[in-house]
């Protein structure tokens, strides 16, 4: 169950995740979340609800995302959960084969419940170990990989992407772990990995402009 299937009017879509999901820093307010659907022409009326908590690890995230999920995706049309995996299981010692088994879980259940998912790997922020992120990384495209689910890596194409690093380096936004979040540009790269990487396959949407 890898795609959304018209099935109704309506089209919701949560996307659960730490600061990045609420698009902390970004002085424009959108984020990659609200630049993703900017970019996005629906066929059906569609309804975008971010459900960010700050500095949330995917163990957190696998505790709390069905009850607030599924009371705003309802039972009816047609209905997605996009799962952005963030950084904070490194600082937070979650080792890469328990953040593989706290993924799995959410998208296992997920699927139990006829809601397909999407999901976006950790970005290399700055000041957290870039070897620790990138098995973080792997291990999101590895659960993916088994359960033929789209991933967007997000990881490889920025950890050597200058205006990526100068982003940040001028940025003053901080998680409480002190790694340190995009700004305009980084968020504006993350969205176009996001739309590039299967974004209108998975949602039916076609491009804007």
């Amino acid at each position: 169950m890898g795609v959304l299937r018209a099935n109704g009017d309506e089209m919701r879509i949560c996307v659960i995740g730490d600061e990045l999901t609420a698009g902390t820093g970004d002085p424009r307010g959108l984020g990659w979340v609200g630049r993703v659907v900017a970019h996005s022409v629906f066929e059906e009326t569609t309804n975008v609800m971010t459900l960010p908590v700050p500095g949330e690890t995917t163990r957190d995230m696998s505790a709390r995302w069905e009850s607030e999920a599924v009371l705003r995706l309802g039972s009816s049309g047609t209905r997605g959960l996009v799962v952005a995996v963030g950084a904070a299981d490194v600082p937070a010692g979650v080792s890469s084969p328990r953040s593989r088994l706290n993924l799995a879980n959410i998208t296992d259940r997920a699927a139990a419940l006829g809601i397909p998912c999407f999901v976006v790997g950790p970005p290399p922020l700055a000041g957290v170990d870039q070897g620790a992120l990138r098995a973080l990384s792997a291990s999101c495209a590895q659960v993916c990989e088994r359960r033929g689910l789209p991933f967007v890596d997000v990881f490889t194409p920025l950890v050597a992407h200058d205006q990526w690093f100068e982003d940040m380096a001028a940025s003053r936004a901080r998680t409480e772990s002190g790694m340190t979040l995009p700004g305009q540009s980084g968020y504006a790269l993350m969205a176009w990995l996001v739309l590039h990487q299967g974004w209108h396959e998975w949602t039916g949407a076609e491009p804007r402009g």
